[in-house]
């Protein structure tokens, strides 16, 4: 009888945990935050731009292969990306809330990216409250899962050479090659990530499939077509310079910036200032987009998976590029064979200068995000505004990718070449992405009609 009556019990009391169980709501703004906190933590953290790149990939693309695992409009990226294989299934017992499963991914795979684990251990341990709050079973569950396809993701990650490149030589600075890359003041940093066209790329066959044309050849002849480029950044600068702040140029220059690391000395005094990266600044493009249009969670993911794969690739063709042609700064040509006393309205970055890291980058964002939201998209862009700078307007993604390339030119740290064919290289390479990476049902009909 004792043992009936505590079956009963059992029962009643699974009953009513049953009945107080809530469904867990995951929203977009929970990605939305999770992919801010990573940008926080890398301007806290101070990862290069290439790197910040990486950080954004991985846990991106294992949100969007949890969500593609339940949703049939979405489709793996397995056998697509490069050495990439089928992500476990969750096991039959299992019942799974899929946008918390890809959530806990995210922010699990974001941890092992960076340095400040606590900083991001604070917003999962929130959301980790509520969740298993409104119902604890179907949260450890999908925790589970969560954490064994970031596993599964980690693995592969592990495998991109970017361990082995932190053990690569510093790169060699040839000082007596009146062609080649010098650091510049004020901090003369060596040059960074010299090696990133050895990380595995993505989707595209290797770091040199978009390799560009090469710069304008080098010569300091007066009517050469280099030496025509360089004058013409020297007086660009000074024209905007001479119109102060006001500047329509120097506000370009200023909101495309994204240097994570600025140098500034004081006396005897040098700190640094820490910004958003370009890939950041893309980042925050795609939310504001996924925002406009409403996009549901699944969407939202999708966005941001697409636009960090085709941004990660663009960094590694772009510093194949850089360290290939190698190619010195106007900056340090200014200094020595024009004014001495110029400075860019810009610093300038500690990397050679052809092709142009911010254009490249920009062109495959912007031919992504195009493909995602459409033709002529204007959109409000304020994702400066918290580094001080005003919201500024456009009216498509190709527009403001656009903006971007010239502002180099703006800020005295790029010639016309390194901009115009940067921004090329970048779309050729945001449309080979496009083309090659089968993320949608639409795009598997159109493929076997």
């Amino acid at each position: 009888m004792k043992k009936i009556i505590l079956i009963i019990s059992a029962i009643i009391l699974i009953f009513s945990c049953t009945e107080k169980a809530e469904p867990i709501a995951v929203s977009p703004e929970d990605l939305h935050a999770s992919v801010d906190k990573v940008t926080e933590i890398m301007i806290h953290d101070i990862f290069s731009p290439p790197v910040a790149s990486r950080i954004f990939a991985y846990p991106n693309v294992a949100a969007y292969e949890i969500i593609a695992l339940k949703n049939p409009e979405y489709l793996s990226l397995a056998g697509q990306l490069t050495d990439f294989t089928t992500i476990p299934i969750p096991k039959a017992s299992m019942v799974i809330n899929h946008e918390v499963a890809a959530m806990v991914a995210h922010m699990e795979l974001s941890k092992r990216l960076i340095f400040s684990e606590d900083k991001i251990e604070m917003l999962r341990d929130s959301l980790y409250g509520v969740w298993g709050t409104k119902n604890p079973v179907l949260f450890e569950d999908s925790k589970v899962y969560g954490l064994e396809v970031a596993e599964h993701i980690g693995e592969w990650m592990n495998k991109d050479n970017y361990n082995q490149t932190r053990t690569m030589p510093q790169f060699s600075v040839d000082i007596e090659d009146p062609t080649r890359w010098q650091p510049t003041p004020p901090a003369y940093m060596a040059g960074i990530e010299p090696h990133w066209n050895k990380i595995r790329p993505f989707v595209i066959d290797s770091a040199a499939q978009f390799k560009p044309v090469p710069p304008p050849p080098f010569s300091l002849e007066k009517g050469s077509d280099f030496f025509k480029e360089l004058e013409e950044v020297y007086r660009i600068s000074n024209q905007i310079t001479a119109k102060g702040d006001e500047s329509e140029e120097i506000k370009i220059a200023q909101f495309w910036d994204c240097n994570p690391y600025v140098s500034v000395t004081r006396g005897h005094l040098m700190f640094a200032t820490k910004k958003i990266s370009p890939g950041a600044h893309w980042m925050g493009i795609t939310k504001i987009a996924s925002r406009k249009t409403n996009s549901d969670f699944d969407k939202t993911v999708y966005a941001y998976t697409k636009a960090s794969i085709a941004m990660a690739d663009a960094f590694i063709s772009c510093w194949d590029e850089k360290y290939r042609s190698n190619l010195i700064r106007p900056e340090t040509l200014i200094n020595e064979h024009i004014d001495k006393n110029w400075k860019p309205v810009l610093q300038t970055p500690p990397f050679p200068e052809y092709s142009s890291g911010h254009s490249v980058v920009s062109g495959a964002a912007s031919v992504t995000l195009t493909d995602i939201f459409g033709d002529d998209f204007s959109f409000d862009d304020d994702t400066e505004v918290a580094y001080g700078l005003p919201v500024r307007s456009f009216t498509s993604f190709e527009q403001a990718a656009d903006e971007a390339a010239i502002s180099r030119m703006y800020g005295g740290i790029h010639y016309r070449a390194a901009v115009e064919i940067g921004v090329k290289q970048g779309r050729d390479l945001g449309k080979f992405v496009v083309d090659n990476l089968k993320m949608t049902s639409s795009q598997k009909v159109a493929i076997n009609q």
